[in-house]
């Protein structure tokens, strides 16, 4: 079993895989993988001014920008997500996550004024971007931020690498998303372990095995502040300005793209424990929904979750 790792995206990456004597050295493998990421960041990081989306966020209203083809891909999927959620799920909410504290240019976690929710709410919405040709363009002066979606986005990039350098046992993880497909070196399958979503320790609530489907997890324990006796996480609905005050803790999503688990974990997230779990039952999106009661958590797993993953016992 040969693995490898290191930072990205403002978090880690690890790749675990099975190595037969015709496969590349694990030095070449890890060559392409971080050539991936690197390329990624250059592209989609919202940390660096250099950036392609970093430059078109700058740019002032009724502007374009040609862009990279994985950028356009990552837009036409953001566009579906926000048609899918009825526009609560967007790619353009950076601002809102920068008034409230959450974003890369943010000054203080704190509910902003109804004035300020106002003035930067202008500036939000899937529907102000237009791609033309090779271009991104924007009729007001939004910004992208594609942080829901991108490290699946990497995890499958990595995973078709993988799998055309002959690789075909491995688990990919981007900072928490990944991807697992074949077994393991003895033959077992890939064990994947879902944490129970507490800020004060790691504890593991349900293992599951994959083979070939990607896994995220989104959840509002990571990132939240609280104030007076309200909890405002980082998870945004677009369509009010404001974080979900909902009492779904977290909620995974297994698909066989893990960019879409990625994006579709957070629009469950975003929506809740009741529509949240319509909209998986509908759309047979497998899911895993933690919910935050009086006595802990309450679990709930749908049967297209169940088919998916082969689930062991905690």
């Amino acid at each position: 079993m040969e693995s490898f790792g290191g930072p990205t995206m403002g978090s880690s990456y690890s790749i675990k895989y099975v190595r037969y004597a015709h496969l590349p050295a694990p030095a070449e493998v890890r060559i392409q993988v971080e050539k991936i990421l690197a390329e990624i960041d250059q592209q989609m990081s919202t940390y660096r001014s250099d950036s392609d989306i970093e430059r078109f966020n700058n740019l002032p209203a009724n502007r374009c920008q040609t862009m990279p083809a994985p950028i356009l891909e990552l837009v036409r999927v953001g566009e579906r997500l926000s048609s899918l959620s009825e526009g609560s799920f967007d790619l353009t909410v950076e601002p809102l996550l920068n008034l409230w504290g959450f974003g890369p240019q943010a000054r203080e976690e704190k509910v902003p004024s109804a004035e300020a929710l106002a003035q930067v709410r202008q500036r939000v919405g899937h529907s102000h971007l237009r791609i033309d040709g090779d271009q991104l363009c924007k009729d007001v002066a939004v910004e992208v931020d594609f942080n829901s979606i991108a490290a699946g986005y990497a995890v499958d990039t990595i995973a078709a690498k993988l799998e055309e350098q002959g690789i075909h046992n491995y688990l990919a993880e981007v900072t928490g998303e990944l991807k697992a497909a074949g077994k393991k070196l003895d033959g077992s399958a890939w064990h994947i372990a879902l944490e129970e979503p507490r800020d004060d320790q790691q504890v593991a609530q349900k293992v599951i095995t994959i083979d070939g489907y990607g896994v995220s997890t989104s959840g509002d324990y990571r990132h939240y502040f609280e104030q007076n006796g309200r909890r405002y996480s980082h998870t945004f609905d677009a369509r009010s300005g404001a974080p979900v005050l909902h009492t779904l803790a977290s909620v995974t999503v297994i698909h066989p793209s893990a960019l879409m688990a990625d994006g579709l974990s957070t629009l469950l997230m975003i929506l809740g424990p009741e529509r949240g779990w319509d909209y998986a039952e509908t759309h047979d999106v497998g899911a895993f929904f933690v919910i935050r009661a009086d006595t802990g958590f309450v679990t709930r797993t749908n049967q297209a979750f169940e088919r998916l993953a082969g689930e062991k016992t905690k």
